[in-house]
């Protein structure tokens, strides 16, 4: 599943080249996981203004309104003219002046909704109880340390559940609690202010090194462009398991939580 910084490279890969385009047409494929919530012909006349990201959301300012764009579990978008005629999981072309911004779904899990405005009721429904930016300033140590107390589970499922802190991932959750030597199952409570710290300092870093890396490709993730991710070559514990520690050379181990699956280093990371 394309992650926060999968979402962050997708859009620095097209932000630039769709801003200031006219919306030329809208075609729609196969339902996806909401409704569009407007007629397509609405925004066809409109100007995309600018792309933003809200956590794993895209989001497109338009001239009159605002179109949010999830990539589900399998999801990429493609930017361009000409684009190839579309194929059987191309759900959405938003055809503009400037090229075609495709989104091309397999599992159609994903989802393009349109909201006259943020305080919108769509969405805020699907925006408005995301967590704080982790590579915002507004992502600040203290408030990231009463959010951990306030949760009487482990650290893992709160990183994942996206109130404390937006946009960690599966993936990332893994990277950031080996960087920050705290084992995935430790209560997010029973963590101290300076491992709180010290996580917090490891969110930044692994995201960011995550969005220069061009995010991970682990199946079939590409950006805009079609250029393919490579943290994972670096990932320390990520899909790992049994292979030596990059640090101490104990074999990584693994385990299930919450459905998803964890890789740590039981000598490097404490509980």
């Amino acid at each position: 599943m394309p992650e926060l910084p999968e979402v962050e490279v997708t859009r620095l890969s097209f932000a630039q080249r769709i801003a200031g385009a006219r919306i030329d047409g809208v075609r729609m494929g196969k339902p996806l996981r909401w409704p569009l919530g407007c007629e397509p012909e609405q925004l066809v006349g409109q100007r995309v203004l600018a792309v933003r990201r809200r956590g794993k959301y895209l989001l497109l300012d338009l001239s009159e309104g605002l179109l949010m764009l999830h990539l589900g579990m399998s999801g990429s978008v493609s930017f361009g003219s000409p684009l190839a005629e579309p194929g059987k999981h191309d759900h959405f072309d938003l055809v503009t002046s400037l090229g075609t911004l495709r989104l091309h779904d397999p599992r159609r899990f994903g989802a393009v909704v349109f909201a006259s405005d943020e305080a919108d009721a769509a969405a805020q429904k699907l925006l408005g109880r995301l967590g704080v930016e982790p590579l915002g300033d507004a992502f600040d140590v203290a408030t990231f340390q009463q959010a951990l107390k306030s949760r009487n589970m482990a650290i893992k499922q709160v990183l994942l559940g996206g109130q404390a802190v937006v946009g960690v991932g599966n993936i990332y959750a893994s990277e950031v609690l080996f960087l920050a030597g705290i084992r995935p199952t430790t209560k997010a409570l029973r963590i101290s202010k300076a491992r709180a710290a010290l996580l917090h300092g490891a969110i930044r870093q692994v995201l960011a090194q995550a969005v220069a890396k061009g995010g991970s490709t682990l199946r079939d993730f590409s950006n805009a462009q079609g250029e393919a991710g490579h943290f994972q070559l670096e990932a320390m514990v990520y899909d790992r398991a049994g292979l030596p520690c990059r640090v101490c050379a104990a074999p990584i181990k693994s385990m299930r939580q919450g459905q998803r699956s964890t890789f740590y280093c039981a000598t490097c990371q404490k509980p």
